[in-house]
């Protein structure tokens, strides 16, 4: 009987003892796969994967380890660039110009405007991105490119100074520098194409091609609110320049501008009727005529 109770007693402990072992391994096999279900819901994501602004949190499960490279992140993308389209603001800019650089008398400083050109290349960015619409006036339209033809040649002599002449540069009114909308233009575009197209003569004395013979350039830009009066000045104060003009009732000495544009002046009769609206003397129509040299001096 006691033998018995030994045996009992044996086989008690060793099944205590398997079972122990068998709860302990059953344990350790939950814990392993446990930290393969973590590993498993790790998930790492380098740089060239994945921006943070870019993760969802909708999509990111709770136990979601997302591990992101925080060094070089993509820097935000610039603000766009203005689309006001105000014709307005185009002026102020290039009055600043004008007025602190142009004189009276229409002499350029150009070595001072290459020395700080921040307002110019501003002006010029503006205008070429915000072209004449349909609905814009014809004075709207022909204050914006009269501005712009004078912008671009101010451009055009900074790109080659020291210079004395534009015509060092070679073809001059032939380079496209300036790239409008989606199209590359010159100036002789401007000019030829655009400007004398809209049938109004008084453009020759607003717009300067950077010489001495040229009509004096503005210190302050065309409006159109003003456009009428400023061709009006323009166009006297040319023709009663004597370094440009000779004029008397029966003799004329004139500038070449009226004979390589001699058909712009006759829209509304004929040479002698267009200067009679703006000189001062009234010219006889049987007045001789002959036209001065143009001295292509730089206007500085």
């Amino acid at each position: 009987m006691k033998q018995f109770s030994l045996l009992v007693l044996l086989i008690l402990t060793t099944a205590c003892g398997i079972s122990k072992k068998a709860i302990e391994k059953t344990e350790e096999t939950k814990k392993v796969e446990n930290e393969i279900e973590i590993k498993k819901d790790i998930e790492v994501v380098n740089k060239e994967d994945i921006a943070v602004e870019n993760i969802d949190p909708r999509v990111v499960q709770k136990d979601t380890i997302i591990v992101v490279e925080t060094s070089e992140l993509p820097l935000p993308p610039k603000p766009p660039k203005s689309t006001n389209n105000s014709k307005n603001s185009f002026d102020v800019r290039l009055n600043n110009i004008l007025q602190n650089y142009v004189s009276e008398n229409g002499e350029v400083n150009y070595s001072e405007i290459k020395n700080d050109r921040t307002d110019l290349d501003i002006y010029i960015d503006y205008i070429s991105e915000n072209l004449p619409e349909d609905s814009w006036s014809k004075n709207e339209k022909l204050a914006y490119w009269i501005n712009a033809y004078n912008a671009l040649t101010i451009d055009l002599i900074l790109r080659n100074y020291p210079i004395k002449s534009i015509k060092d540069i070679k073809d001059p009114w032939d380079q496209r520098f300036w790239k409008f909308g989606e199209k590359w233009i010159n100036l002789n575009q401007i000019e030829h194409e655009i400007l004398r197209k809209m049938d109004e003569p008084r453009i020759h004395f607003a717009i300067v091609c950077a010489s001495f013979s040229c009509p004096k350039l503005q210190n302050k830009a065309f409006t159109a609110s003003n456009l009428d009066t400023q061709l009006t000045n323009a166009t006297k104060e040319f023709l009663a320049d004597k370094n440009r003009n000779i004029i008397s009732a029966d003799k004329l000495q004139l500038s070449k501008i009226f004979k390589w544009f001699a058909k712009d002046f006759k829209t509304d009769g004929n040479l002698i009727d267009f200067l009679n609206k703006y000189t001062e003397v009234e010219i006889s129509s049987g007045a001789k005529k002959s036209f001065l040299d143009y001295n292509w001096d730089l206007n500085d």
